[in-house]
């Protein structure tokens, strides 16, 4: 069986959310007094900021086709109002780049980080915390893109910046921790996984609490490197944890759920429990087409996965049926099989 998924590999955006309540420019006379008098400039500014929630508030529910067209929207309109390389433009690209990353875009999102990076290091310098965002963010690009040795120098210098800007135990360095352990993983390497993804775990739930969503990516990460190590209740104990946290966090239809689900199916395989295997792996293809479509790139790793478990039970018009899938998935997303 293939070895579990090393990673949901969020990279979260890093919208900033502003605290003026925007409004559009049909809903002056219903805001405060004065603001149909402040001119086009206040009214462009309440729409972007209006853009920008919606955007965040759509990727964290996990609604990355719906995000899409609000971020398009966003750069768009930055881009008319300051020009391609205004710093006002530098978080738009990051953002745009990072739903196109979870829709498996790969070839899209690249070049928006790399503009991203490029202004926000010529506008900011190269040890701001903005370069260490969107450094991390093209980095795991490279490594979902099983460009390793591309990947792992700018996970390591996202890394530094922020260790440097925060302290080692700062929630902020998580993120690139963990993307660097799992590039370890994706190697190999499970031996240096291990210590950064406890590490991690431990400064989340220092910083949140045992019920921190943000920390379900590690858990699950963690207990990959436990079961290819044959820890399997330590693996089975983290991944059911993930789900119940996940659930009461996002609810039951949300990607990183089915990518939970897809982990824990997979241990069910090694551990033989086939029924419970093939359930959960149903689960997470149903989950993943319910949020993504049927065209996603997790969604050929859960069907590769659920085709080698019927290949395993003898089942072979099941598992060419289900590869067949798997691989128009990957040939249409133009990503690695």
């Amino acid at each position: 069986m293939k070895a579990l998924k090393a990673s949901i590999c969020v990279t979260a955006l890093a919208l900033s959310l502003s605290l003026v309540v925007p409004c559009y420019a049909g809903e002056a006379d219903a805001a405060a007094p004065g603001v149909e008098k402040a001119g086009p400039d206040v009214l462009r500014e309440a729409f972007a900021s209006r853009l920008e929630l919606q955007s965040t508030e759509l990727y964290q529910a996990g609604k990355y086709a719906a995000a899409l067209p609000v971020a398009q929207q966003l750069l768009a309109l930055r881009e008319k109002e300051f020009g391609p390389d205004h710093p006002m433009v530098a978080m738009p690209l990051n953002d745009l780049g990072t739903i196109h990353y979870n829709l498996g875009q790969y070839a899209v999102a690249e070049p928006l980080y790399k503009r991203s990076l490029a202004i926000r290091e010529k506008t900011l310098g190269p040890e701001h915390a903005e370069v260490a965002s969107v450094l991390n963010n093209l980095g795991d690009l490279y490594r979902a893109t099983e460009r390793y040795a591309e990947a792992e120098p700018l996970l390591r210098r996202s890394l530094a910046i922020n260790e440097k800007a925060a302290g080692p135990d700062d929630p902020s360095i998580v993120m690139a921790l963990s993307n660097l352990a799992v590039l370890y993983c994706n190697q190999g390497r499970c031996d240096k996984a291990e210590p950064l993804f406890k590490r991690g775990l431990a400064i989340l739930q220092k910083a949140h609490g045992p019920y921190d969503p943000e920390a379900t990516v590690l858990m699950n990460n963690l207990a990959d490197v436990y079961i290819n190590t044959h820890r399997y209740a330590d693996a089975e104990r983290l991944l059911k944890r993930s789900i119940v946290v996940t659930v009461k966090a996002y609810g039951p239809d949300h990607p990183d759920v089915a990518q939970a689900l897809n982990n824990l199916a997979a241990l069910n395989g090694r551990m033989g429990r086939s029924a419970e295997a093939e359930r959960l792996y149903k689960q997470a293809v149903a989950t993943f087409e319910k949020t993504f479509g049927p065209d996603h790139p997790d969604l050929a790793d859960v069907l590769e996965n659920l085709a080698h478990l019927y290949k395993d039970q003898g089942r072979h018009a099941d598992a060419r049926e289900v590869l067949q899938r798997s691989m128009a998935i990957r040939a249409k997303a133009g990503s690695p099989s």
